[in-house]
């Protein structure tokens, strides 16, 4: 299966997935990393892994969907089969919805439907709730509200901290991403 992944910060999600063996057995090809962040440094572990980089930048388009065509128009000869979203901090328009229909995917720290956007585990440690989580899901048009593929519960311990239940959150994240994506492979083969 022939994925690119779009990232925007430290690629933490990429190494778990890029580092994956499982994957790597199953057949996963990161044929490209889209970075929206010149600065990210998602973009030096893709070069060690030798995956392709391509970095555009939002702000040097004239629009989203000018910005989305630039990058349609890179990933076409590419033939990918799936875009994973690893922590990329744009919102998908129908440009690429519409190029790669339930065909993108996206983590989020936090049980879906509660607590979507970017603050999803600070939002859920603020209200302190018993439990959180991750959430995989396809992307739609609205932010965070694609139809669930997986979740996986983290509890909330009393003791907690922000940065605490980050770790933990994070953690299952690395875990939870590669296994759909190995489903994913699965149910394409």
């Amino acid at each position: 299966m022939r994925v690119a992944i779009f990232a925007s910060g430290t690629g933490s999600n990429f190494e778990a997935i890029a580092d994956n063996q499982r994957l790597q057995q199953a057949g996963l090809e990161i044929v490209q990393l889209v970075c929206d962040r010149p600065q990210a440094a998602v973009i030096e572990k893709a070069h060690r892994r030798e995956v392709p980089v391509t970095v555009l930048v939002p702000r040097q388009f004239e629009n989203r969907q000018a910005y989305e065509q630039a990058i349609v128009t890179q990933l076409a000869p590419l033939a990918i089969d799936y875009i994973i979203l690893a922590g990329y901090m744009q919102i998908i328009t129908p440009v690429l919805l519409g190029t790669y229909p339930q065909r993108i995917i996206n983590i989020h720290p936090a049980l879906l439907p509660d607590f979507p956007g970017i603050h999803g585990i600070e939002d859920a440690y603020r209200a302190k709730v018993s439990e959180t989580g991750v959430t995989v899901h396809y992307i739609d048009e609205g932010v965070d509200t694609g139809p669930i593929i997986a979740q996986a519960t983290v509890p909330v311990k009393s003791n907690d901290t922000l940065a605490t239940l980050e770790a933990r959150v994070h953690a299952v994240e690395h875990q939870l991403y590669p296994a759909v994506i190995y489903d994913l492979i699965q149910k394409n083969n």
